[in-house]
């Protein structure tokens, strides 16, 4: 029947046993599914659903996440639990990221610990768009990501370059629209970052997506589980697209907030500020620092991370005195994406808290 599969040939194209299709049917956890006689018939885009028998321990299942990031927290992890507040999902409970990125602590937080409300923000309003998406339209985001991840696995060579600049071309055209696909940006936002270079997201004064295609070979477009995991994670959170100032309102004493700015460049050469068209300065640097204070004078538990100017300048106290009177502390990290293969490896970082 045109636009419609059997239940054998989903377990085909979802890679699971034909039983199994035939449970997921008869619990109605598959959108479109009819039948037809004593045979049931699922739409032909249809999403594998996630696997329930999983998802009843979703405590136990961790999100991580959905975008390559520069500056990800991802490997640090570890180190940056040791700093969370002690009564956090206790005394303290909400949470706030006002520069939130790729959400590698935002996942972490909301993984472990049962808050009463969370809010994430950034400037970047088409990862923003994307956060939205993915909590509001994940089948229909899903459905289009598919499409993107088979047209560009079935390519080589330079068809794939060309099929990835048309596509690079298309979402440049949709953040200039008003009124364009929001799903449709936020798929295209999703493909460019999982084939472009090193997952960069770097924009031109224009604004203009300009990062060159990647070398990846078989690059995971459309991570189903995952993605509808998010989905459920992000249910509860408030998600803004703004200036981090714009978060006050909502940060009290019962707040923990973490702060992941665009980093001070430790060199020229090292500088890359552009998330958006506009560049994140040392002017920028001690308004962040004055809104953090603010946030501390009112009891929010606050914490900071930003690079440490002592990896090239021992006698550089930029961070140190406008930090003053919150405690510093130096950690290791590894730097995880830089456009140079020597720029990567281990140095120092700085984490400033307010507790």
């Amino acid at each position: 029947m045109v636009g419609f599969m059997t239940a054998s040939e989903a377990a085909t194209k979802w890679n699971i046993s034909h039983r199994r299709v035939i449970t997921l049917c008869s619990e109605n956890r598959i959108a479109g599914v009819a039948t037809l006689g004593n045979m049931y018939i699922i739409p032909a885009d249809a999403i594998k659903p996630a696997d329930g028998r999983t998802t009843r321990y979703e405590n136990d299942i961790k999100t991580k996440p959905f975008v390559k990031w520069a500056g990800g927290k991802g490997q640090l992890l570890d180190t940056l639990r040791t700093f969370y507040p002690k009564d956090l999902g206790k005394t303290i409970t909400k949470y706030c990221e006002p520069m939130v990125g790729a959400g590698a602590v935002l996942f972490d937080i909301i993984n472990n610990y049962q808050l009463e409300e969370v809010m994430i923000n950034d400037c970047n309003t088409e990862l923003i768009n994307a956060y939205l998406q993915i909590k509001n339209n994940v089948t229909s985001l899903l459905q289009i990501l598919q499409q993107f991840e088979k047209e560009h696995l079935t390519l080589v060579d330079e068809a794939r370059k060309e099929y990835y600049y048309t596509q690079r071309n298309l979402y440049n055209n949709l953040i200039g629209q008003k009124n364009a696909n929001a799903t449709l940006k936020a798929a295209l936002f999703i493909y460019l970052n999982k084939t472009c270079f090193n997952g960069l997201y770097r924009v031109n004064r224009h604004g203009e997506f300009n990062v060159p295609m990647g070398s990846y070979k078989n690059p995971t477009i459309c991570d189903v589980e995952s993605l509808l995991l998010v989905s459920k994670k992000l249910q509860n959170v408030q998600i803004m697209a703004g200036d981090y100032r714009d978060t006050e309102a909502f940060i009290d004493e019962k707040t923990f907030v973490y702060f992941d700015p665009p980093y001070r460049p430790l060199s020229k050469t090292a500088e890359f500020t552009s998330y958006n068209e506009t560049e994140f300065n040392d002017k920028n640097q001690v308004e962040l620092a004055a809104y953090i204070k603010q946030l501390a004078a009112k009891g929010a538990k606050v914490l900071a991370s930003n690079s440490d100017p002592k990896n090239t300048n021992p006698e550089d106290d930029f961070f140190d005195e406008l930090y003053q009177p919150l405690k510093i502390h130096r950690i290791s990290a590894k730097r995880s994406i830089n456009s140079q293969k020597n720029g990567r490896g281990k140095i120092s970082e700085l984490l400033i808290k307010s507790y």
